[in-house]
């Protein structure tokens, strides 16, 4: 059956792989140390291990990544995970079906009160949810394993742990320099999102995250006497004029329906209250919804910077990170992954959930082969107060955990072998 076809049922479908209370009860655990030991992008050691002694119970032959932290494992097929890395090419002859998860955490603190398993390391923490991603693939490898023991996976599936994907431009990138990708057909992945409920998924074909870029400017002049800014170039006054004056041009040079947006997070300038001073220095992120609009996204931006600072008479040096483009959901994949859950839940389990400006790596993936991700829904249902992304109180619904598994256990199954 096509996802095609399969998406328009409205019930539950029978499908071998769901999970059982025991391994539940084991990721949930899983997940809670994960937790309790966040490790930074190309930190992630403990984590790798982890993550591979546990596939390697399962019989399977997990593969470090060549950078020392993520790993590949192949289940099913021909092609071992000790032949995946340092392939070439998107593959599209195999068609194998990849999961990916992000294994990092961010840099800081957990201030989660009376929980028991609150990160362990000082200013480190699991506030985007890559614990819960972890332990969704890990899951659907474990009982994928066991339905290829039984004949019962009809082809072969990939599960890529990925590190570094809070790290500009991500993870994704050298991960697929490395050949995750060798072989692969359609690629799938998941997303904590706090604004959906436990039990849900919200999905959305095309674009369903922005691009991120990071932004760096300092500024230069003279300096002098703060009696005096005639004299010389008023730099503190140059350096809020471009806080201020360039998201406007910058939202005045392109269509306003590609949300490309400059917004600043760090501005640094001077010591004395009557000194004007030499430098300052300028950070923020481009953000922009529309991928054509977001190759343009450099030159509209370092030329709305000049033109103002030159307006002031100040020095500019510009760095323009590149970051990482929109996540575009292929509608094949998406309808694959709403087929899915409709078989696990029904069609009410499945909502739309808008574009959202945040960015993530996975986009990277996409450049190369289709695939989509889903916002995995992990609000307590019921719970009024908001534990947002990127915040140190973030936390999730574990229940989320069985949904995530049996999600991709089930597209696993649907996944047409043609």
């Amino acid at each position: 059956m096509s996802p095609e076809s399969e998406a328009d049922t409205t019930t539950q479908t029978a499908l071998p792989g769901t999970l059982p209370e025991a391994l539940f009860a084991e990721l949930v655990a899983f997940r809670r140390d994960l937790h309790m030991h966040p490790e930074l992008g190309n930190q992630e050691f403990r984590t790798t291990a982890a993550i591979k002694a546990r596939l390697e119970k399962a019989g399977l032959a997990p593969r470090v990544l060549p950078s020392g932290t993520g790993l590949v494992c192949d289940i099913g097929g021909d092609t071992g995970a000790d032949e995946v890395l340092g392939r070439e090419g998107d593959g599209e002859a195999s068609g194998i079906l990849a999961l990916r998860a992000d294994i990092d955490a961010l840099p800081i603190p957990d201030t989660k009160s009376e929980c028991p398993y609150r990160s362990t390391v000082p200013d480190r923490a699991h506030a985007c949810g890559h614990d819960m991603h972890t332990t969704v693939v890990l899951g659907a490898g474990l009982v994928l394993a066991g339905l290829h023991r039984r004949g019962l996976l009809p082809r072969p599936v990939r599960l890529v742990f990925q590190p570094a994907e809070e790290v500009l431009p991500g993870g994704a990138t050298e991960a697929i320099k490395a050949g995750v990708l060798a072989g692969v057909g359609r690629i799938l992945a998941v997303h904590c999102d706090p604004r959906v409920d436990a039990g849900l998924i919200g999905l959305r074909q095309g674009a369903i995250t922005s691009a991120c870029d990071r932004l760096e400017v300092s500024l230069d002049g003279p300096g002098g006497h703060s009696a005096r800014p005639h004299l010389t170039t008023d730099l503190v006054t140059a350096a809020a004029r471009v806080v201020t004056d360039v998201p406007a041009l910058v939202g005045r040079r392109i269509d306003t329906r590609a949300g490309l947006a400059v917004t600043w997070g760090r501005i640094e300038s001077g010591h004395a209250p009557n000194v004007i001073p030499q430098h300052a220095e300028l950070a923020g992120t481009v953000r922009c919804l529309d991928i054509n609009a977001w190759r343009h996204a450099p030159d509209i931006v370092v030329a709305a910077i000049d033109e103002v600072a030159n307006l002031h008479k100040a020095k500019s040096e510009i760095n323009y990170v590149r970051g990482v483009p929109p996540v575009v959901n292929e509608p094949e994949a998406t309808e694959l992954l709403r087929a899915a859950m409709t078989a696990r839940r029904g069609a009410d389990s499945v909502e739309g959930t808008e574009q959202s400006l945040g960015g993530e790596d996975f986009s990277w993936y996409l450049e190369h082969v289709p695939g989509a991700m889903a916002r995995l829904g992990v609000r307590p249902p019921g719970e009024r107060t908001l534990r947002d992304l990127h915040q140190g109180d973030f936390d999730a619904d574990e229940s989320a955990i069985r949904v995530g598994v049996e999600l991709f256990t089930a597209a696993a199954l649907l996944h047409p072998t043609h």
